[in-house]
């Protein structure tokens, strides 16, 4: 008998966010700072509520609005929303968000995440496709068998290679598709749903927290701050071993409980007995299955999509289009090869897409917030007098301050670049006055916005607890001890010393124990 009735689910609760939204564009004073964005005649714009000017697409021009980043990530494409222009803040009429508008945000959110809904609906139908070869009971059959007694190196091989993906090129959405291939595995070798979910989702987001070269977080952010992204590379690619390896003692300690005894899985004590929104298929055989030549073929197909999505985000900059027609190929291909009948395919296909329409609904509805806070003009003033509150602070009581701004903004702005590009010319600016190093304010955005990512309602978790079908109740129960901690680590680094230098500084390494219901050990930077 599952408990998840008893906690709301994931688009009752991003409405109640929305809600929330709506009601702070009543109670907070309205405004907009200026934005800076290309046009394709390769000119600069200036957007205002006053209207638009075109401005020439120089270096100079940039230095002029005070906005330190250089032409080049303009020229090739690595910024593509508009910029916040420091110092150009305007208080406008309120444009309260009522009933009518709460409604349409959803659907809005649909409309504007539409490439990422068809990616998703069509990594369900490529799913489908797959399973009806019968090849992935087969591969995953043989992999739990060759790998049986070993699940704990699995478990620390793929959550470090997903960690490490987030941190170098920043995964985000394209781990979705691990889901329908590593649910079956984990559970086949005894694990529960939040063995799989922890791998996926907890690799990535902890990856996040350390990137040292992701081009949508780091990069984009010290470009906006105007620094050299490689500012600082040195700690957060120590930082990133620290984190990773931490989260793989911990998935380790709670999938050794799971597998001892299935009574202590948290899925089960607080859901019951709950199982995939796809079809998963675990073979009993006592054997290892041989392989046959289209099965390998088929799985060679599987992988190397896989493996192409990747290097095509990396080296090609492909995104939704790309991945979405290299999957929808894939599928085909896999009839082509199967002779599946034209009929049977299409019905796997639809039936796929069907299997993850929640999912694409939760990410279009998550958007809607965003959509309110923009619409309603209060997303600028909330980064305007947050902004004004820091000014002639301590350099150490800013980064804190600055710290515990993101954490708290980043529940309604999930995007990594659009954070980057809303905030980081404002307080980029803010810091110099108050003689902070620029890494450091990068380094709050992304300790920031990356430890809310573990629980923030409008980021990526809602889709993926969908895609396990495990409560919002079970990850927090899971994630809220390392969450802390983490958390806890990070303000110790900015609250420890009368000034901040860098993340390992002049700090020296120390364990402590927590007192967190798992009690497990946390790392504190403790300035000389």
């Amino acid at each position: 008998m599952s408990n998840k009735s008893s906690f709301p689910s994931p688009i009752s609760i991003l409405m109640l966010v929305i809600i929330i939204a709506a009601v702070s564009t009543w109670l907070l004073p309205a405004g907009q700072y200026n934005r800076l964005s290309v046009s394709e005649d390769k000119s600069f714009v200036v957007t205002a509520p006053s209207g638009e000017t075109r401005l020439p697409f120089t270096q100079g021009t940039l230095e002029s609005l005070g906005i330190g980043i250089p032409i080049q990530k303009f020229i090739d494409g690595d910024i593509r929303k508009p910029v916040s222009i420091p110092g150009t803040y305007q208080k406008l009429e309120k444009n309260q968000q009522g009933f009518i508008d709460v409604l349409n945000a959803p659907i809005k959110g649909i409309m504007e995440s539409i490439d990422i809904i068809l990616f998703i609906l069509i990594i369900g139908g490529f799913m489908y496709v797959f399973n009806e070869t019968g090849a992935m009971v087969k591969g995953i059959t043989w992999l739990s068998h060759t790998m049986r007694g070993r699940e704990p190196m699995l478990i620390g091989i793929l959550t470090s290679i997903l960690s490490f993906f987030a941190a170098s090129y920043g995964m985000a959405e394209e781990a979705l598709v691990f889901y329908p291939i590593l649910v079956p595995l984990f559970l086949a070798a005894g694990y529960d749903l939040l063995v799989p979910l922890a791998i996926i989702f907890g690799g990535t987001s902890i990856g996040c927290i350390a990137s040292f070269s992701n081009p949508f977080s780091v990069i984009i952010a010290s470009n906006a701050a105007g620094i050299n992204w490689m500012d600082g590379l040195t700690e957060r690619l120590l930082l990133w071993g620290i984190v990773t390896g931490l989260l793989i003692w911990y998935i380790l300690r709670y999938a050794a409980k799971v597998k001892k005894d299935p009574s202590n899985s948290l899925v089960f004590k607080i859901d019951g007995e709950v199982k995939p929104p796809y079809e998963v298929n675990i073979s009993q055989a006592a054997t290892t299955p041989k392989l046959e030549l289209q099965t390998k073929l088929l799985l060679l197909i599987y992988l190397a999509t896989f493996l192409v999505m990747i290097g095509g985000v990396v080296f090609l900059k492909w995104w939704t289009l790309e991945m979405s027609a290299l999957f929808l190929s894939s599928s085909i291909l896999i009839a082509v090869i199967t002779r599946m009948n034209e009929r049977v395919f299409t019905q796997e296909f639809i039936k796929g897409a069907e299997s993850l329409l929640s999912v694409a609904f939760i990410v279009g509805v998550a958007r809607g917030v965003t959509i309110i806070l923009t619409e309603g003009n209060v997303s600028d003033s909330i980064l305007y007098y947050a902004a004004n509150m820091m000014q002639g602070v301590p350099p150490a009581l800013f980064i804190l301050s600055l710290l515990v701004f993101y954490l708290f903004f980043s529940l309604f702005i999930q995007s990594s670049s659009g954070m980057a590009v809303l905030t980081m010319p404002i307080i980029g600016a803010l810091a110099v006055i108050v003689n902070i190093p620029g890494r450091e304010i990068v380094n709050s955005y992304l300790y920031g916005m990356c430890i809310m990512s573990f629980v923030a309602p409008t980021g990526l978790i809602l889709p993926s607890l969908a895609l396990v079908n495990v409560s919002l109740k079970v990850w927090l129960k899971f994630i809220t001890p390392l969450a802390c901690d983490a958390a806890g680590a990070l303000l110790g680094v900015f609250g420890g010393g009368d000034s901040v230098l860098s993340v390992f500084g002049r700090g020296n390494l120390m364990l402590c124990s927590s007192q967190d219901l798992l009690h497990m050990p946390c790392y504190l930077l403790i300035f000389a």
